[in-house]
């Protein structure tokens, strides 16, 4: 998306400063932008099976929300069929009664486009049910990378370029007439592909027509939402704020208590120690005066975006390193991963290396399936079905795939048992006749059934191989052996 420099180096290289004062964007800037916008499809109304089928079922191994299932509304990782990932929150039934209202609001901000955002992609709004797709971003949020990380904290110029970033979004936004931005926290910030921050498109809506703005602890909310229950564009300068003050200590610092740090010059205690010999103490109060004049009690005393972002960008440090070599991330989400042997096997397109893995595989991750076949055993139905399942095992094993698929549709057809197995050796079976989009389809299923079996996902790259879909092949292969080292590691 756009030239690898204009996407990695900070904005300092890609502003300049008019006669006036003001900071205008460059060319690469307006680069980037339109790049991310030619980059993305226009926002789309999806189906709830098509979402189903994304997610495997709304299954709970893709909820990547906060909380889990006990968020209110949840959200989970997909896959839609043209491979691109995506996270799609799923809202409390009763949020938005009025379906008009939420299309009319999802499709507002859809038609935002943004390298700042992770951007809308589409919506669903059937029965009851209402759903937003956006954007996927790999490496987790903010709040993980600031307050839980494992292998270092977040060095000084990646936080200022968090700050400028998300100024940036914000001025986007305010510029398109989406000013409001309901509970602003380091969860709504996440990072891309290439480690660089976005701000969550779903805070651009609320979580229901009339619910409430802010989630977060009463401490760090506006106090004007405190007196009516109204979130204005100030307020959004209020939790931005909150933001650089956990950018500046690592830690979730109640506003009311940084300040009386604030006013006492307790700057130390204020500062996270891990950033010591990163900054000079003009960078640090810079930052501070800016937390403050965001966290004024008086609305209209606080900054507004433009202001912010031509604050923060003579901040900026170590503008030409790329977020990812900052953040410590391999880019690219992971580096290319060495391929074990059904990988290799799924590049070849060497199917009957594949067939002989699946083979040797049997039936051992079929999680259960073996013992529910068990206790039906007693039915003629059962019997018979079972019959079917044996005779496709047979065909299969001896090559016979055109015979295998039949008797594998068979036991599929009944219904009364479930087998991802099953499913993937059907999906074989279409591969080795030529038949690759009832392969990709069988491929998808078996996904469904089982969302983390690796096998799934080298089954479509193979499919979508034969079918000559080259760039979504190659991220099904790389999701495939992210899955399989997963496994290997547990």
């Amino acid at each position: 998306m756009g030239c690898e420099f204009s996407r990695l180096c900070s904005c300092c290289c890609c502003c300049i400063m008019e006669p006036n004062g003001v900071i205008a964007k460059s060319h690469d800037v307006e680069k980037e932008e339109a790049d991310e916008a030619s980059d993305l499809p226009s926002f789309h109304e999806f189906s709830i099976e098509q979402l189903k089928m994304a997610t495997s079922g709304f299954a709970v191994e893709n909820i990547v929300s906060e909380h889990g299932e006990k968020a209110p509304n949840v959200v989970y990782k997909g896959k839609l069929q043209n491979q691109r990932q995506v996270a799609i929150k799923r809202f409390n039934r009763s949020a938005w009664p009025d379906s008009r209202q939420f299309l009319d609001e999802a499709r507002a901000v859809g038609q935002l486009r943004n390298p700042r955002l992770t951007n809308l992609l589409g919506c669903c709004c059937e029965g009851d049910e209402r759903l937003l797709v956006a954007e996927f971003m790999p490496h987790e949020t903010l709040a993980k990378h600031l307050f839980h990380w494992e292998t270092q904290p977040m060095k000084w110029a990646m936080r200022l370029r968090v700050a400028l970033y998300l100024a940036e979004a914000l001025e986007y936004c305010t510029s398109k007439g989406r000013a409001l931005y309901h509970d602003l926290n380091a969860y709504r910030i996440v990072f891309d592909d290439d480690a660089n921050p976005r701000l969550s498109c779903f805070g651009l809506m609320k979580n229901s027509r009339d619910g409430k703005s802010y989630s977060t602890n009463l401490a760090f909310t506006p106090p004007e939402y405190l007196r009516t229950g109204r979130v204005t564009p100030e307020s959004v300068m209020y939790s931005f704020g909150t933001l650089l003050l956990d950018l500046l200590s690592g830690k979730h610092i109640p506003p009311s208590h940084a300040l009386d740090l604030i006013r006492d010059r307790n700057l130390e205690m204020l500062t996270d120690s891990c950033l010591e010999g990163q900054f000079s103490n003009d960078e640090g109060t810079e930052l501070v005066r800016l937390a403050s004049r965001c966290l004024q009690y008086e609305p209209r005393e606080r900054p507004n975006p433009k202001s912010l972002v031509s604050a923060l960008v003579p901040l900026q440090k170590e503008t030409e390193q790329p977020s990812h070599v900052l953040m410590g991330i391999p880019q690219g989400g992971g580096g290319a991963m060495p391929l074990t042997p059904l990988g290799e096997a799924c590049l070849r397109m060497d199917l009957t290396a594949i067939h002989e893995i699946l083979e040797n595989l049997a039936y051992k991750d079929d999680e259960g399936a073996t013992a529910e076949l068990s206790f039906h055993m007693w039915t003629n139905q059962m019997q018979d079905t079972l019959n079917s399942k044996k005779k496709g095992d047979v065909a299969f094993r001896h090559k016979e795939f055109k015979t295998a698929i039949d008797y594998y549709t068979q036991f599929i057809d009944v219904g009364t048992m479930i087998s991802p197995t099953v499913y993937a050796r059907r999906s074989l079976s279409y591969l080795m006749s030529d038949m690759p989009d009832e392969a990709l389809n069988d491929a998808i299923q078996t996904q469904v059934i089982s969302p983390i079996w690796h096998i799934a996902s080298y089954l479509q790259a193979a499919a979508l191989f034969a079918l000559k879909r080259e760039n979504e092949a190659q991220i099904a292969l790389k999701e495939a052996s992210v899955l399989e080292e997963k496994k290997n590691i547990t």
